[in-house]
């Protein structure tokens, strides 16, 4: 396979739409079988493709686009070629509602998927019902599962920052202490964070002894870490944003060669970021949450090595035409696992329009789980259709000669946790 990724461009605007960075991607499409209807399916992509969140919008694009080819290499989604139309949302709430807004209303697209940052998901899932559409997102928040949204709102392609947290703490106490100090986004993220990774400390017999809450459009941190218990045996990191490279030089800055507490940290903090970057030397040794790994690791599956491939990612986590633009690898392959989720679920459907967003809705509230190869590459997940929540392993990975190298891979069963919602009982 080339790794030559076949982009959408800014000429390629949809037609009748207002001049507003909508673009429409088809990938090469195959022969389609006959099907009822020969229209093409229409997805809408809430795309981050400026603001806070715009690294991981880039690749998210990348990582859709390459999708899309595949699928409609294989034959679309019943027999029918698909195309996606992203549209920036300025990782921005208002904007985010607009833009789904615009993608239901205007594009005509039958559902919309793809948004990251916990702050549009909630302020987009409003919409979402109110226009009766499906809404898929991509997040890691707990929103979805904690009933706060509604039923048109799903999220199958990632698990979520209380499953992620749980599933890890009892690995974090085990090994590298039970004396806390947390340092994160004050967003709905960071809070997520800090509500339930003090939680699974606390139910490992841990403590969490001091919450940092750090604006997440700061662009200077020293003032923050002096509020760094001494006593602390592990310090946890999850930052977001353009200022994430900053934040963890001047982590390194501020402990010097002296003593310090073992570092635990979302690589979140380092996503687009090369490791071997300098200044970040002090990383050596620490630890680090992948929801995938960024390293390519020496077990590797097929459907590993096919899905780097197809985005035009290398075994470090770069892009193939420039070593020097790292992925947000961690999160990235929602956006893949997502798109074959959503052909799964209209197939299962017997999708032909609109009027079937409801069955479609059913259809994947029916699912229970995915199995590992190339359309789920990150891994086998299962499903729970009453809190519309998916739930995956996740991977702690130790730098080690400037790589990220997988030490522990949890279970499914470790990220389970009692239900707070049965959307499945709301009406539509």
């Amino acid at each position: 396979m080339s790794n030559k990724m076949t982009m959408p461009t800014r000429r390629s605007v949809l037609s009748g739409m207002a001049a507003g960075g909508a673009l429409l991607a088809t990938g090469l499409t195959p022969r389609f079988v006959q099907a009822q209807s020969s229209a093409p399916i229409k997805l809408g992509f809430q795309l981050h493709r400026t603001g806070i969140g715009a690294a991981y919008g880039r690749w998210y694009e990348r990582t859709a686009t390459a999708a899309l080819k595949v699928l409609n290499d294989q034959g679309g989604i019943g027999g029918r070629p698909v195309e996606i139309v992203f549209e920036d949302d300025g990782t921005d709430p208002a904007r985010g509602a607009e833009v789904f807004g615009k993608l239901a209303t205007q594009a005509n697209c039958d559902l919309v998927y793809g948004a990251l940052f916990s702050h549009v998901v909630v302020g987009t899932a409003p919409r979402a019902a109110e226009l009766k559409v499906p809404y898929l997102v991509c997040s890691e928040g707990h929103h979805v599962a904690s009933g706060m949204l509604n039923r048109w709102t799903l999220q199958p392609g990632i698990t979520d920052v209380k499953s992620q947290v749980q599933s890890m703490a009892p690995w974090v106490t085990q090994n590298l202490g039970k004396k806390v100090t947390m340092v994160f986004p004050d967003y709905a993220f960071g809070h997520d964070h800090r509500d339930f990774f003090t939680a699974a400390v606390q139910a490992q017999g841990g403590e969490v002894i001091r919450q940092i809450a750090i604006p997440p459009t700061e662009t200077s941190f020293t003032r923050y870490f002096p509020q760094i218990p001494a006593d602390t045996e592990v310090l946890y990191h999850v930052m977001v944003g353009p200022a994430v490279l900053t934040f963890v030089k001047e982590l390194g800055e501020f402990y010097g060669t002296g003593d310090r507490p073992q570092i635990f940290g979302f690589i979140d903090s380092l996503e687009a970021v090369n490791i071997a970057s300098p200044g970040l030397e002090f990383l050596e040794g620490t630890h680090f949450w992948e929801g995938h790994n960024r390293n390519k690791q020496a077990d590797a599956s097929e459907a590993e090595t096919f899905y780097r491939t197809a985005v035009g990612v290398d075994d470090t986590g770069a892009s193939v035409s420039d070593a020097n633009e790292v992925s947000t690898y961690a999160h990235m392959f929602s956006a893949w696992e997502t798109l074959f989720t959503i052909k799964d679920a209209m197939e299962a459907a017997g999708y032909q329009g609109p009027a079937d967003r409801q069955k479609f809705v059913e259809a994947l509230e029916a699912m229970t789980s995915f199995a590992e190869g190339n359309d789920h590459p990150q891994g086998d997940l299962s499903f729970n259709g009453k809190t519309h929540q998916a739930f995956g392993h996740q991977n702690i990975s130790k730098v080690e000669g400037g790589k990220l190298i997988r030490v522990h891979r949890t279970s499914l069963e470790d990220g389970y946790y009692p239900d707070e919602v049965d959307y499945t009982t709301q009406s539509f």
